[in-house]
């Protein structure tokens, strides 16, 4: 999916421009457990085309000495993730240093740039000529709060957006995402896959200097690799760098099939692992987890088997994942770890004959009786798969009140010891009978 990036220097209304081309206010902390949900990612519509579109606002500067040393970061990251970007300025305030500084890495981007003018909230204010001199074509006059001027903004994004049709034609490329929290090692994997160096970190904080993607083939099979490495906090730059580490990496997770959940074995399970883990579980995406420098673990007789139960503990929405140990410098278990990558893609495709599903669910049922509920029991009719990545079924019943999380996730185990579906989510849609008419 393609990704469209708002930038700009603080106060420019960039929250209030995204919530409006987004179409609803979208809350700072989801509610679901594993994941927060940061307002600076959403997914929007416009002409039929669908977008990732990512908002860069939020950081508000301590002093001036570091307003430059904050733009530069927020907008790298912006630039390096987006396919086109929207520069959001303000027609109250001018053109600033600001706006000429962040113009200028655009320029230097090589990327498609549509320029925005805000808070044009009278018609006849069109007053925006000046930003003619920012370099970026013909200013747009837009008012995020009232919505003039958004149709023949969003009409110039999609314009530039990259051509669907590419992204249909690599079908056959298993899109591979390396995430995790910074220092895990996922520069050094993907150095070790490709087997040479890379440069990848630069001078800025929280960016790196290359693409983020990676073509490799192996053994016939064709591999995109959506590098999430060079994500650094250095010093005390607020949460802002770490703020877009996440971002990145749940930007990667949505373009990919396959997540390899990088653990550094130093360190164990941390926060923004579980975040990540949970967001790429979120989107059913097939998952490896990657225990990396385990060359650097004292071993005794259960050091691996500790190790696995830990992960499995802290990350226990995932334990259809496979973990493998492995060493990115010296190049333990790569050979594992791809064969893995193929079979849990293999899985997250699987589709299950409604045949062979029924026998499995009635066996099930004869097993273990459904639950009941004032002397009301729990009727199973039958189950179909609905679609794959992931594997999603319908489970049609006489009564969804009856149906309890326990006996759903029962079915589940049953289904998945014997049709395998290891290294995937599932999904469950529960519906009684009656709804089978409404829903085809």
């Amino acid at each position: 999916m393609a990704v469209v990036a708002i930038v700009g220097r603080p106060n420019v209304g960039k929250s209030t421009f995204f919530n409006k081309v987004v179409g609803r206010r979208i809350s700072i902390v989801d509610d679901t457990p594993g994941v927060t949900r940061d307002r600076i990612y959403a997914e929007a519509e416009w002409l039929s085309h669908t977008f990732q579109l990512i908002d860069t606002g939020g950081i508000e500067p301590k002093n001036d000495d570091e307003l430059l040393k904050h733009m530069r970061a927020q907008a790298m990251v912006a630039i390096e993730s987006a396919d086109v970007i929207i520069m959001l300025t303000s027609v109250t305030d001018g053109v600033t240093a600001a706006d000429e500084d962040v113009a200028h890495m655009l320029m230097r981007s090589h990327k498609p740039v549509v320029l925005a003018v805000n808070k044009v909230d009278n018609p006849g204010d069109m007053n925006v000529y000046e930003f003619y001199q920012l370099g970026l074509g013909d200013p747009m006059p837009v008012s995020s709060v009232h919505g003039l001027g958004l149709g023949d903004l969003l009409d110039a994004v999609v314009a530039q957006l990259p051509d669907e049709t590419e992204e249909a034609a690599e079908e056959d490329v298993i899109q591979v995402a390396v995430i995790g929290k910074p220092n895990a090692g996922k520069s050094s994997l993907i150095n070790k896959i490709l087997g040479e160096q890379r440069v990848i970190v630069s001078d800025i904080p929280g960016t790196t200097r290359d693409a983020i993607d990676t073509p490799f083939e192996k053994n016939g099979v064709k591999y995109n690799f959506v590098d999430t490495a060079g994500m650094r906090k250095r010093g005390k730059i607020d949460e802002a760098i770490e703020r877009y580490s996440v971002m990145r990496s749940l930007a990667a997770v949505d373009r990919c099939q396959v997540c390899v959940m990088m653990i550094d074995a130093t360190a164990g399970v941390t926060e923004q692992d579980s975040k990540i883990a949970g967001y790429a579980h979120e989107q059913g995406k097939a998952c490896v987890i990657a225990v990396n420098k385990w060359d650097l673990v004292e071993k005794e007789t259960k050091t691996m088997a500790n190790f696995r139960a830990s992960v499995m503990e802290e990350l226990a929405f995932m334990q259809y994942a496979p973990i493998v140990f492995i060493s990115a410098l010296t190049g333990q278990r790569m050979d594992k770890l791809f064969e893995l990558i193929g079979y849990v893609n293999t899985q997250n495709a699987m589709r299950i004959p409604t045949g062979m599903l029924n026998d499995v669910v009635g066996e099930a049922t004869m097993k273990v009786q459904p639950p009941s509920d004032k002397g009301k029991r729990l009727k199973v009719y039958y189950v179909t798969q609905a679609s794959t990545r992931p594997p999603t079924f319908v489970v049609f019943v006489n009564n969804k009140e009856l149906m309890h999380f326990s006996y759903l996730r029962y079915l589940e185990n049953q289904i998945r010891a014997t049709f395998g579906l290891e290294g995937t989510p599932v999904r469950f849609l529960v519906r009684e009978r009656g709804e089978q008419k409404k829903s085809e």
